[in-house]
C-alpha cells in the first residue's frame, strides 16, 4: 500500500536514499558507427561479462574514470542542490570500489553499505560501466555489474530508509531476483514509517526484461515513477505516449515522464503538468535522467509544486548534457535561483 505524498516534508536525517548499482563509469569519445560495428544498439544498456568489459576498454581512446550508477548520481545532483542524501549499494574490496566510497563520502553522502568479503564477492569485481559517446552526444553503455549483484534484502539498511523522505529504486538493480526482494523490503520499510518511495525504470530494454515484475512494483509499492518516453511505452505495451501516461497515472500517485527536447510531463491525481526542457547544447546525454530525477525530487522534499519541481530537474538535466560526464560542473544552486530568461 502506497503512502499520500503529503507527508513528504515530514522531519527527516536524510531528504533522498539512493538504491541501486554501484558502478565506476568508464567514459570515451567514439567515432560515428563504432557502437553498431561492435554490435551494439546504439543509446541502449547492455549487460556484459567481465572479459568483454576488458576487450571493450583496450578499444577505447584516453577514457574517463568517475564513480558512477544511476542512484549514484542523482544523490550526488541532489547533494550538490543542497539535499542530504544516502547510498546503498555494494562494491568490493578492490581498488575500484575504494574509489567510489571515496567519491560518494567526497560528495557528502552516506553511504553506510560495507565492501563485499571474498565469502560473498566470490570473485566478482566492482561494477563498471563502459560508454561510449558519439559525436551526436548519445551515450551506448555496457555495463559490468560484478559486485552489484550480490545486492539483496539483508543489504537495507531500514534505518537509513526510515530517516529518509523519499526512497528512490533503480531499475538497473532489478536484474538479480534478490534485489527484487531488495525494493519491495525498502518499498514495506518506507512506507510502514510513512515514507515515500520513487522507482526510475532506467531503461528500456530492462522493462523488456522484467514487464511483469516492475508492473506489479509500480502499482503495489510505488508512489512516485519515473521514465522516459521508450520506457514507459515498454511498460505498458502502449501504442502512443499518451496511451501510457493514462495508464501509468492509474498506478502510481505521481508519474513524472521525460521526452528529450520536448520537455517532460507530470500526472498527480489526473492533473497534467508540462514542463519545458530548458535550453542547453548537447555534448554527453550520459546522466540527464539521473540529473532530472535528482532536482525534481529535491523540489519535492521541500514542499515545491510540482511545475518547479520539474523546472529545476529540467535545469539539472540541461547542465549535465552540456559537457562530457554525468555529474554537473557548474554551480546548479545558483542555475536554479537564476530568474528565467525573456
Amino acid at each position: 500500500m502506497t503512502v499520500s505524498l503529503a507527508n513528504i516534508t515530514r522531519d527527516a536525517r536524510f531528504d533522498l536514499l539512493g538504491i541501486g548499482n554501484a558502478i565506476v563509469d568508464v567514459l570515451a569519445s567514439v567515432p560515428d558507427g563504432m557502437p553498431e560495428a561492435e554490435g551494439m544498439v546504439p543509446g541502449s544498456m547492455t549487460l556484459i561479462v567481465a572479459a568483454r568489459a576488458d576487450a571493450l576498454y583496450a578499444l577505447l581512446k584516453q577514457p574517463q574514470q568517475t564513480g558512477g550508477g544511476s542512484a549514484a548520481n542523482t544523490c550526488v545532483v541532489a547533494s550538490m542542490l543542497g539535499a542530504r542524501t544516502a547510498y546503498l549499494g555494494t562494491v568490493a574490496e578492490d581498488a575500484l570500489g575504494v574509489a567510489f566510497s571515496a567519491d560518494l563520502v567526497a560528495a557528502g553522502i552516506h553511504y553506510p553499505t560495507a565492501p563485499l568479503g571474498a565469502d560473498r564477492a566470490e570473485g566478482r569485481s566492482t561494477a563498471r560501466c563502459l560508454i561510449l559517446v558519439t559525436p551526436d552526444g548519445q551515450r551506448t553503455m555496457n555495463t559490468y555489474l560484478g559486485a552489484c549483484t550480490a545486492f539483496g534484502p539483508d543489504d537495507v539498511d531500514a534505518d537509513a530508509v526510515r530517516d529518509a523522505r523519499i526512497t528512490y529504486l533503480e531499475g538497473y538493480l532489478f536484474d538479480p531476483p534478490a534485489a527484487q526482494d531488495a525494493f519491495r523490503r525498502a518499498a514495506t520499510i518506507a512506507h510502514e514509517a510513512g515514507r515515500t518511495v520513487a522507482l526510475s525504470l532506467s531503461d528500456p530494454f530492462c522493462v523488456d526484461r522484467h514487464r511483469p515484475a516492475f508492473l506489479e512494483l509500480a502499482a503495489g509499492h510505488v508512489d512516485i515513477l519515473f521514465a522516459n518516453e521508450d520506457e514507459i511505452m515498454s511498460l505498458y505495451q502502449a501504442d502512443s505516449f499518451e496511451q501510457s501516461a493514462e495508464r501509468v497515472s492509474q498506478d502510481v500517485e505521481l508519474a513524472v515522464l521525460t521526452r528529450s527536447e520536448k520537455g517532460s510531463v507530470a500526472f498527480r491525481h489526473g492533473e497534467r503538468t508540462d514542463i519545458a526542457a530548458a535550453p542547453t547544447s548537447i555534448v554527453d546525454s550520459t546522466g540527464a535522467g539521473d540529473a532530472y530525477a535528482a532536482g525534481f525530487l529535491c523540489g519535492l522534499a521541500e514542499g515545491r509544486s510540482i511545475a518547479e519541481c520539474g523546472r529545476i530537474g529540467s535545469i539539472a538535466a540541461s547542465e549535465v548534457i552540456s559537457h562530457f560526464g554525468a555529474r554537473p560542473l557548474a554551480d546548479l544552486r545558483a542555475l536554479v535561483a537564476r530568474p528565467a530568461s525573456g
